[in-house]
């Protein structure tokens, strides 16, 4: 008798679970369809009918609204290749899994003129919301036209639309219930599963692949999720899903995209073909449509987008004569699709140890730092964390060296607020000189700041500078050169309110603190921002950046001083440099440091360290051991600081607003080892 109540009990606690499950999945159904009005009413995409599926309306983040733009481009792309491809058909259908608020029937409604059934699944509680916010909505039955909504699991049937509550996991109830609607399983038939089948228990969901791929003989499976749960950023991603009881339980046994691949072909699937939304975007978005996306509103928060499409990813297993044409193709003017790069293979790792001591005040990115005193470093603007909120930050930090560890830390007013500044401490005690940044993407900071360290003190005093022409632009460097033992400040790319990547250069002449017209020979490299720049042998040497493409640079370019003039020249490196923006970077002696960054043509991994050799241009790569630390760290929109007479480097902050996952901040500053062969 006790271990049938104690079995009672466990049936009856898993079915507790499995019901608070259902529903947090279900909410995110609601979430979701706030955030699609949101982007459609500023026109990322067209959908004049899903505003009818909410009763109030939420102004999402730019981040967000690209994130839902790039979701449709890539759902809409393949839908209109499944419709070319049957064009000739008498008949064909779309099979929506887990349908949720979407408006797909009400779309396609007003934009085909040939016969297309849709077919929408989902929990009983939500397609039972949905037909009675059709029934309510005058314009929404005008399109449906006739219809029933007979009692049981086919809640809503017309000529061209079937509403029916199942449960997914349940294929023998789905089955019933698709033939008690009238299903043509030989009828050319496209599968949609749009951020549903993730939140299945991964045998349940496969076997709903293989039995799609078993009843529908001309068809195809289009499936839109998440992928790559184990670097920071997909971390992030499955805390926040975990938080909201929505585990994303598929990618325990399909971490991978190619594990998806082999997933589906597996289970019957004749073709099957996978891009990340970052692939998606650059080789299936005409650039007239990205252009137009990009003027909609100010956006600047290029480093959080790419990371949530390497995260996603949409995927196309097809069968039968469907099987035969080539899907997810790239777009005439773009001929090829973005090409990846291998993941390189490293020299050794470079153990991250955070600091000993509690550091607060550095929960930030978008900042700057650097080293005004042997133990001093100061760090500057960015978005962080205040007083329980998030929001630009309006104090200078300074952390300080005591006699075994960086362990104090001081903070103090005088900074204006703006970010994406650039950061440049002069020779000969000239100060640390500040030049651009922005409050918002359409707010650039205006005038220059000069930072002097008071000697004897952790102070710092903060002088405005007008310095004519304002250079109003951000993400971009500012780099001491000599030229004839003239000392220069040297600013180079960024962007601007006009201006997405900018390729013209400046000289501040630091005697006269005015700007200077300073001959430069040779190929200057292309417009960018989020780059890094390094002073070296009297010169410069430039490293990657996001070029207007939104293709990341893999160059270094040099600036070399040449008598009276400057010169660029191009190192090539061996192996090929990975592509990386967002990094920052340091020189010691011929040896190069890129730290950090953000790379789209490398899957599954993120940036270490890079020591490039300026004068052989051989790299070597080494990945940043995180095993020390509880958190994961984000070596993008920090800042890092050279600490050569420790051997080390310090990572400053670092981070950003993760999608609608959440805005993760670095905890605390990490010191990493130098590489070996410096």
């Amino acid at each position: 008798m006790t271990a049938v109540l104690s079995a009672c009990t466990n049936d009856c606690s898993t079915l507790i679970l499995l019901l608070l499950v259902s529903m947090q999945v279900q909410s995110t159904n609601d979430c979701s369809t706030l955030s699609k009005v949101s982007a459609a009413s500023l026109g990322y995409f067209e959908d004049e009918y899903q505003k009818y599926f909410v009763n109030r309306k939420c102004r999402r983040s730019p981040l967000i609204h690209r994130g839902y733009c790039v979701r449709s481009q890539a759902v809409t792309f393949c839908i209109r290749e499944f419709i070319r491809d049957t064009q000739d058909c008498s008949h064909r259908q779309i099979v929506s899994l887990g349908c949720g608020f979407d408006s797909l029937f009400f779309r396609l409604r007003t934009q085909l003129k040939s016969p297309l059934c849709v077919w929408e699944v989902d929990f009983p509680s939500v397609v039972n919301r949905k037909r009675l916010i059709i029934q309510q909505s005058e314009t929404l039955t005008d399109l449906l036209g006739s219809h029933e909504t007979p009692d049981g699991p086919l809640v809503l049937l017309s000529q061209g639309y079937k509403l029916l509550g199942v449960d997914l996991s349940d294929v023998s109830s789905l089955t019933a219930a698709l033939e008690g609607a009238g299903i043509a399983w030989d009828c050319p038939t496209l599968i949609l599963g749009e951020v549903a089948l993730c939140y299945m228990d991964p045998e349940r969901s496969t076997a709903l692949i293989g039995w799609a791929a078993e009843r529908f003989r001309d068809s195809r499976f289009v499936l839109y999720e998440q992928s790559f749960p184990s670097d920071p950023f997909g971390r992030v991603m499955m805390s926040h899903f975990a938080s909201l009881n929505s585990p994303l339980l598929s990618l325990t046994l399909y971490p991978h995209i190619e594990d998806q691949e082999c997933r589906f072909l597996h289970k019957g699937w004749q073709t099957c073909r996978v891009l990340n939304m970052n692939q998606f975007c650059l080789s299936c978005v005409a650039l007239s449509e990205t252009l137009r996306i990009h003027n909609l509103e100010p956006f600047d928060e290029f480093e959080e987008l790419h990371l949530k499409c390497s995260h996603y990813f949409i995927l196309v297993a097809s069968q039968g004569f469907l099987a035969e044409r080539p899907c997810l193709c790239p777009i005439p003017e773009k001929c090829a699709e973005l090409e990846m790069c291998p993941t390189p293979v490293p020299r050794g790792s470079l153990e991250a140890i955070p600091s000993p001591v509690p550091v607060r005040g550095l929960r930030r990115f978008g900042h700057r730092s650097c080293r005004i005193s042997p133990h001093l470093v100061v760090t500057t603007g960015g978005f962080g964390e205040k007083d329980g909120r998030h929001q630009r930050l309006m104090d200078l930090h300074v952390m300080s060296r005591g006699q075994h560890n960086w362990d104090n830390e001081q903070t103090m007013e005088g900074w204006d607020g703006r970010l994406l500044h650039s950061l440049t401490p002069l020779s000969e005690g000239r100060g640390v000189l500040v030049l651009g940044g922005r409050f918002s993407p359409s707010h650039p900071a205006s005038g220059a700041l000069m930072l002097k360290h008071m000697s004897g003190s952790c102070s710092v005093e903060v002088t405005q500078m007008n310095l004519q022409p304002d250079i109003q632009r951000w993400r971009h460097t500012a780099t001491e050169v000599h030229l004839s033992d003239q000392p220069y400040v040297f600013v180079f790319g960024g962007r601007s309110v006009s201006t997405l990547a900018l390729q013209d250069t400046m000289f501040l002449c630091l005697h006269k603190m005015s700007w200077e017209q300073v001959q430069v020979i040779g190929c200057t490299p292309s417009a960018r921002h989020s780059h890094s720049s390094c002073s070296w042998k009297g010169g410069a040497v430039i490293s990657g950046g996001l070029l207007p493409s939104g293709l990341p640079s893999g160059s270094i370019d040099l600036l070399v001083p040449c008598g009276s003039h400057f010169s660029w020249r191009q190192l090539e490196t061996s192996p090929s440099l990975t592509p990386r923006y967002s990094h920052s970077s340091h020189v010691i002696g011929e040896k190069l440091l890129l730290v950090g960054g953000v790379w789209i043509q490398c899957e599954g991994s993120v940036p270490g360290v890079s020591v490039v050799d300026v004068t052989s241009g051989h790299v070597a790569e080494y990945q940043i051991n995180t095993w020390s630390l509880e958190w994961p760290l984000m070596a993008h929109g920090h800042s890092s600081v050279l600490l050569a007479d420790e051997e080390k480097l310090l990572i400053v902050g670092g981070g950003g607003n993760c999608f609608s996952f959440g805005t993760h901040l670095n905890p605390q500053p990490v010191f990493i080892s130098l590489p070996p062969d410096l």
